[in-house]
């Protein structure tokens, strides 16, 4: 089990320290910030004033950690550079992935999530100040310990191992998410409310008494956007096969799915733009790169509601969970398309 005594407990902040660790308060790589944090994270407090809790003004990431190691932390770190860069955060992304590696180390096993807001602002409303204050920012972190699932992985062809879940139902969900300016899409920005209402809906569906069976193996919910296409998952990006897509030639529908290998390498996947809505997601790059030099590269491509019945295959995936197969997805209809077994 897991030795989590040395982890700080609950939410502590990483910056600004109200500690004297290091006189100006910046991230330090010196381990000395989480014994800091554990003796201080009792009295620390978020001020109503937060930005994030006032306007959403920031953004998250969550990194899953197994034997000390956080996962994918060159894409969690691309995530820092370009968060800030779009929101205007004053962020030293490499010091700060650094204090989490230490968090990391700590944890041994579990997850990590670390929200950056900007900081409380003089300038009336939404405003920001014109000047270094107003890219100030505040930087909270949560280690939790809990197990990583890495009993099933996949190999990618670049080598990576990604964990893949058992084989779970999806379902078209009415929620939809919001279009957003070119600027702002794909940020995993602090305001999630259409996932929050999304997800909502998905457990509404799972707690219908005519739904019972299909709960058992309801893993998640697609999702459109408000232009009415299908985007991502409650908490995922979605990847697709199509029936007029090429296999290659050495595998037959019915052999695809015997070894794990072959899941991501035999034919087409289409994955959704990030361009109007949605998240870009870590483990969505993650693939994306992976099958980059294989016969099939990924497509980017819309997911129309005329594709949904001719989809042969379908997945979700996150930073956490890695890949999640499905096995069917329900329609708004009610039909219910079956894809291959895997």
């Amino acid at each position: 089990m897991t030795d989590t005594t040395s982890v700080p407990n609950g939410w502590v902040c990483l910056y600004p320290q109200v500690s004297s660790v290091t006189e100006d308060s910046s991230l330090t790589k010196d381990s000395s910030v989480i014994e800091d944090n554990r003796t201080t994270s009792q009295t620390v407090t978020m001020s109503l004033d937060n930005r994030g809790l006032a306007y959403a003004d920031g953004f998250f990431t969550t990194m899953g950690v197994i034997d000390g190691l956080i996962l994918w932390s060159d894409y969690h770190y691309q995530r820092l550079v370009s968060h800030a860069e779009t929101l205007q955060l004053n962020i030293n992304s490499e010091e700060l992935l650094a204090v989490l590696q230490l968090y990391a180390q700590q944890l041994e096993q579990g997850m990590l999530k670390l929200i950056v807001t900007r900081a409380a602002q003089n300038v009336r409303g939404y405003g920001y100040a014109p000047s270094t204050n107003g890219s100030d920012c505040e930087i909270w972190l949560k280690a939790t310990a809990m197990r990583v699932s890495t009993a099933l992985q996949l190999s990618l062809p670049d080598g990576n191992l990604v964990p893949i879940q058992p084989n779970a139902s999806a379902i078209c969900l009415s929620s939809q998410i919001a279009c957003l300016p070119p600027s702002l899409a794909g940020i995993k920005s602090l305001n999630r409310l259409d996932n929050v209402l999304a997800s909502g809906e998905l457990q509404q569906i799972k707690a219908e008494p005519l739904a019972a069976k299909l709960a058992v193996t309801l893993g998640e919910g697609l999702l459109r956007d408000m232009s009415g296409q299908w985007v991502e998952g409650t908490m995922s990006n979605v990847f697709y096969q199509l029936a007029e897509a090429p296999l290659l030639e050495s595998k037959t529908a019915s052999s695809i799915h015997k070894d794990n290998e072959n899941y991501l390498t035999t034919g087409q996947w289409y994955t959704p733009s990030m361009a109007q809505s949605g998240v870009t997601g870590v483990m969505r790059q993650v693939i994306i790169d992976a099958l980059s030099t294989t016969q099939y590269p990924v497509i980017i491509r819309s997911l129309q509601d005329e594709d949904l019945p001719k989809l042969t295959q379908l997945f979700f995936c996150n930073a956490l969970r890695g890949i999640m197969p499905m096995s069917s997805l329900t329609l708004l209809s009610g039909e219910v398309v079956d894809f291959r077994s895997f």
